[in-house]
């Protein structure tokens, strides 16, 4: 698998571990050399995914 598309709020909601949670995932895919495809959010879940990805 070379990318992994991302679809999430731009909210990071009430509980913390739900954003952990996001950055997370993204560090695990950057780690393992897989590309992320996400909406370019810098807001929410999903800047915290692209932030663990960087």
């Amino acid at each position: 698998m070379r990318r992994v598309c991302v679809f999430c709020g731009s909210s990071s909601g009430d509980d913390p571990r739900y954003a952990e949670a996001a950055h997370s995932v993204g560090r695990m895919l950057a780690r393992r050399g897989i590309g992320l495809v996400f909406g370019g959010g810098s807001v929410g879940l999903m800047a915290r995914v692209a932030d663990g990805a960087l």
